[in-house]
């Protein structure tokens, strides 16, 4: 049986980095809490351009827009099937809207405008 996964690439201001543990923390109990398989948030720790015979890879900087004083996350999080996904999101979902409904100005410490997500099929396991 294939699994979905739900993939985030972030980038987070340097100095921010302890906020987004913490509020990622957070989401990782969320999510485990309501049925996810697996939940990793992923620092980017060696994303040089890679030379691959006469071709060169594209870096995750240049891909998400992050600048010296940013760095780029990897963020996934793994269910059993996309109907899955949807049930344990929309759980996690209520709840947020619970726990933060007095927060509307809650800031992130992340840039938003820098990030991109997506649900992705698993096709090949090991």
């Amino acid at each position: 049986m294939s699994k979905y996964v739900d993939g985030f690439l972030l980038v987070i201001p340097k100095g921010n980095e302890e906020a987004y543990k913490k509020m990622a923390e957070g989401g990782r109990d969320l999510w485990m809490k309501h049925g996810a398989l697996e939940y990793f948030e992923c620092r980017g720790d060696d994303l040089k351009q890679q030379e691959m015979g006469d071709m060169k890879s594209r870096a995750f900087k240049e891909m998400t827009g992050a600048n010296q004083d940013e760095n780029v996350w990897f963020s996934f999080i793994v269910f059993n099937s996309k109907e899955h996904r949807d049930e344990v999101n929309q759980k996690v979902m209520d709840e947020m809207s619970e726990i933060y409904t007095d927060q509307a100005d809650f800031d992130m410490p992340n840039d938003m405008t820098k990030m991109a997500y997506g649900g992705f099929v698993v096709e090949v396991e090991g």
